[in-house]
């Protein structure tokens, strides 16, 4: 989770101090480095296991800050949002049976997590992004409470001067601004660190660079954000974009963003800090009394707290990270790209892959860098993320091949040999590699299968009801710990409170809109409610700020007066109601009902942060109002026999 003690000071002064402990944090690493005092010999694998909370309509639950009062657990700690939490699980040695230790680790915390999360009505879901989730969920009152995530909230506000922007596009398309990071709230990760030695991490850190796409291809499991079908791991582009505080110049100039994949391959570690220190200002500072240079003069491994902090706000997919444990320091490798879920043997399956491709690929190529283009590797990650094993690649000797026959064909055989080398089980990595085979064969990812679910569907299905049937599934599903190619896909069979999909307007509002400009044809607003069978038309101006409503009563009385037969063509702007009231998408439905009831209005144009995004009409309420008398008098007849 990194440092928590961060200041809330920013003046010039303070910023210099701090800078300062960050270039005497990479002489000392320097120094580690060339004389050899960087652990090595051995190889660990660790991981940080993100889990996202619901509650028993499989909405976000915001229970995180009292659920962890109830965890006495150390391994368990907050992440951004109030319906995250992470447990950070124990380092083990790369051999025998680490990976089955690490399955059995993760259905421990699993445990407690989901026996403290039922006291408090919650659920655990393991999932890239929560289906469920809306933007109306991201506001900063969702935020963990801690002065760290507040402050980087600031920090990169200021640094953007706009707004943030995410735009994906799959088999739909989801253009959003918000007014803060908590966009990055969305995602939720299963992070994979591997401990190197000095020596080795350049030759290590290029591999896992190099086999990130192919590893993240069979591993994607964020295809949905709500019942949009995005890109097949969609966390990727909202991460990038949550904290991407470029502006309209820098990113003209082609400077990276935060969230990067690399535009290179490197050369050693420091260069890694250094270039983020060169090109990343700095968004959290603290006040550090330790002399890094001094400390090792006198026998104590410093913590290199000031450069770690910076390298917390920098995230690459494969982050370098430093750390001590006993007076001994050392480096890792911090794959950040997979997902959290779909089940807990496919995550260790996911890790299992990652890191027999590390070790098989590191002994199979000398320089990695001599057989690969960065470019052509850069670009296998981006395919990967947008459609998972169906991704072309451009791999060694120039060869063209699909995500799923270069596992198969090529990359499994080359993990197990890793892995047998390191002297791991033959139980286990026939166990962990063979989901990975079966699940490539099959195609049948955690994104595939949220994917196809909710497009199999029927249509008349409001959309956040499908995507709580898919939610109440992944749960199910995982509790059986059986691996996402098995899974049958989910069905909207079980029964579900209906009247969880109609709390607030921005549940059930038609987003679908149609609309017309005030110099529109008049015509043109009644063709279009006869093409469409709508009886209400917003009027919207060029910024997507709506100005009027249109509505067919308005069309009728026109016609009545004979001004449709007029030489002269009425406009829109000439019938329309002007400034017609709206309602934000995060109003209860009840209060939309009694505003609508007091104005006798028709419908009710929804708007957020002065755009028109979604219309509620009094026949989507009469569908409400059905539904419920029908429940009502099911109950009644019930009581009544």
């Amino acid at each position: 989770m990194g440092e928590m003690n961060i200041s809330t000071e920013h003046s010039k002064k303070h910023n210099r101090r701090f800078m300062r402990a960050l270039l005497n944090d990479l002489t000392a690493l320097e120094m580690m480095i060339d004389q050899g005092m960087i652990e090595s010999g051995i190889t660990r694998i660790g991981a940080e296991q993100e889990m996202v909370l619901v509650d028993r309509n499989y909405s976000p639950a915001c229970k995180s800050v009292e659920i962890l009062k109830d965890i006495t657990d150390p391994r368990f700690t907050y992440e951004i949002g109030k319906f995250n939490m992470e447990a950070n699980l124990t380092p083990n040695e790369l051999k025998g049976s680490c990976f089955r230790e690490l399955e059995k680790e993760i259905n421990e915390v699993m445990l407690i997590a989901r026996t403290a999360a039922s006291k408090h009505g919650a659920q655990i879901v393991l999932t890239g992004i929560l289906p469920t989730i809306r933007q109306l969920d991201l506001t900063l009152d969702n935020m963990v409470p801690i002065d760290r995530y507040f402050e980087l909230n600031e920090t990169l506000k200021n640094l953007k001067g706009t707004n943030f922007r995410l735009n994906i596009r799959g088999i739909d398309e989801l253009s959003v601004t918000h007014d803060s990071f908590m966009l990055e709230a969305l995602n939720t990760s299963f992070q994979v660190h591997m401990q190197v030695s000095s020596d080795d991490f350049v030759h290590k850190y290029n591999i896992a660079q190099a086999i990130t796409a192919p590893v993240m291809s069979t591993s994607v499991n964020s295809g949905l954000i709500h019942h949009y079908r995005l890109w097949h791991e969609s966390r990727i582009a909202v991460f990038q974009n949550s904290v991407d505080t470029r502006s309209d110049t820098l990113q003209q100039r082609g400077m990276l963003p935060r969230v990067h994949f690399g535009r290179e391959w490197v050369n050693s570690v420091t260069d890694i800090f250094r270039e983020d220190v060169s090109r990343f200002p700095v968004v959290l500072t603290a006040d550090f009394d330790e002399d890094p240079v001094g400390m090792l003069e006198k026998g104590i491994t410093p913590k290199l707290r000031a450069l770690m902090l910076h390298n917390g706000t920098v995230y690459r997919w494969n982050r370098p990270c430093y750390g001590v444990v006993d007076n001994v320091p050392h480096l890792r490798i911090e794959n950040r790209v997979l997902p959290s879920g779909p089940s807990v043997i496919d995550e260790v399956a996911n890790a299992a892959f990652f890191t027999g491709l590390m070790v098989g690929m590191s002994n199979k190529y000398e320089d990695i860098t001599k057989v690969l283009r960065f470019s052509d590797v850069a670009n296998n990650f981006l395919n990967s993320c947008r459609i998972g094993l169906e991704a072309k690649f451009h791999w060694l000797d120039h060869k063209v091949i699909t995500a799923s026959d270069l596992i198969l064909d090529e990359l499994l055989p080359i993990a197990e040999d890793g892995l047998l080398q390191e002297g791991l089980d033959q139980q286990d990595i026939d166990r962990y590699l063979g989901v990975i085979e079966e699940r490539t064969k099959s195609k049948m990812t955690g994104a595939k299968w949220a994917i196809k679910s909710i497009t199999e569907m029927d249509p008349a299905i409001l959309p956040d009801e499908k995507v709580r049937f898919i939610t109440s599934e992944m749960i199910v599903n995982q509790k059986t710990d059986e691996p996402v190619h098995k899974w049958e896909l989910a069905r909207a069979t079980q029964e579900l409170d209906w009247r969880a999909t109609f709390m607030r307007l921005g549940q059930f509002m038609t987003e679908e809109l149609f609309t017309v400009r005030p110099d529109d044809l008049l015509d043109l607003a009644a063709s279009i409610m006869d093409w469409k069978h709508v009886r209400h038309v917003p009027v919207e101006d060029d910024e997507g700020q709506i100005v009027g409503l249109i509505s067919h009563r308005a069309i009728l009385r026109e016609v009545a007066r004979g001004r449709s037969n007029s030489s002269e063509p009425a406009a829109v702007k000439d019938v329309m109601k002007q400034n017609p009231i709206t309602a934000p998408p995060g109003m209860l439905t009840v209060d939309a009902i009694r505003l609508m009831r007091e104005n006798k209005l028709g419908c009710l144009p929804v708007v957020d942060k002065n755009k028109l995004v979604g219309i509620v009409t009094d026949h989507d309420l009469i569908n409400v109002a059905g539904k419920l008398l029908e429940q009502y008098l099911d109950d009644f007849n019930k009581d009544q026999e």
